[in-house]
C-alpha cells in the first residue's frame, strides 16, 4: 500500500503575545524605579559585614569627605522645609520665599555655610554637585559655646531635633547616622561625634559598606 505523504509546512510562532508582555514589564520598571540622586561628594565608605539598613525618613545623615568635609543629609521633605525656616530665623537670614522652601526640601544633601544656602537652591543639580561648589557645613569650633553660632554642623542638627518635635514626633527621636570615608583621619570622626554627644544624642549608625566574599 502507497503511503501518504504529508506536506511540510514552515513552523512559525506567533511573538506577538510574548513582545506585548516585554514591554508591559519593561514600561512597569521604568515608572517604578526610584532614580539615583546625584551626591555633591563620592564617600568610600569603610568595610563590614553587617547588612542592616538606614530608614528612609526619620534621618539626619552627617557625612564627611577624605578631605574632612562636612555635608548633611536631612531624610524627609517636610523635616527638610521645617529646619530650613528654624535656621534662618536663628542666623537671622532674609526670609525664603515658598518656592525656596519647596526647592530645599526636594534637595536631599548639601555642604555650605548656611549663608550660602540661597544660592545653591538657584542653582540646577548639575551645577550644584560640581566639586569645588560646596565647600561644606562648618563645624570646627568644638566644643560648641553657648551663644557661638560657628559651629553650623551643630546648629543644624539642633534645628533637625526641633523640626521634628514640631511635626508632631513627640514619642520618638530623630535618627542620626555618620558616614565618613575610609581614608579619612579618626579626630574628623571623632569632632563630629563629639558634637552629637554634646546634645545627648549617644546612639547613632556608623554607614558601612558590605564586604565582599572574598575579605
Amino acid at each position: 500500500m502507497a503511503k501518504i505523504k504529508m506536506s511540510k509546512k514552515a513552523t512559525s510562532i506567533d511573538m506577538t503575545a510574548m513582545c506585548d508582555v516585554a514591554f508591559l514589564l519593561l514600561t512597569f520598571f521604568i515608572l517604578t524605579a526610584t532614580a539615583k540622586v546625584p551626591e555633591p561628594v563620592t564617600v568610600d565608605a569603610p568595610s563590614s559585614t553587617v547588612k542592616a539598613k538606614l530608614p528612609e525618613t526619620d534621618l539626619f545623615v552627617v557625612t564627611v569627605s577624605n578631605k574632612g568635609t562636612i555635608f548633611v543629609d536631612i531624610k524627609g521633605r517636610d523635616l527638610r522645609r521645617k529646619t530650613l525656616e528654624i535656621m534662618q530665623l536663628k542666623y537671622k537670614l532674609p526670609e525664603f520665599s515658598q518656592e525656596e522652601k519647596d526647592q530645599f526640601a526636594l534637595m536631599e544633601s548639601f555642604g555650605v555655610p548656611v549663608e550660602g544656602v540661597r544660592s545653591i537652591i538657584k542653582m540646577k543639580s548639575s551645577e550644584r554637585n560640581r566639586a569645588g561648589v560646596q565647600t561644606g557645613v562648618p563645624y570646627d569650633t568644638i566644643p560648641h559655646v553657648e551663644g557661638d553660632t560657628k559651629n553650623q554642623l551643630y546648629e543644624w542638627i539642633y534645628a533637625a531635633r526641633q523640626a521634628y518635635i514640631d511635626l508632631g514626633n513627640t514619642k520618638k527621636e530623630l535618627n542620626f547616622a555618620v558616614k565618613g570615608d575610609a581614608k579619612l583621619q579618626y579626630p574628623k570622626i571623632k569632632n563630629v561625634m563629639d558634637i552629637l554627644q554634646e546634645q545627648k544624642i549617644n546612639t547613632f549608625d556608623l554607614v558601612t559598606g558590605l564586604r565582599g566574599k572574598n575579605y
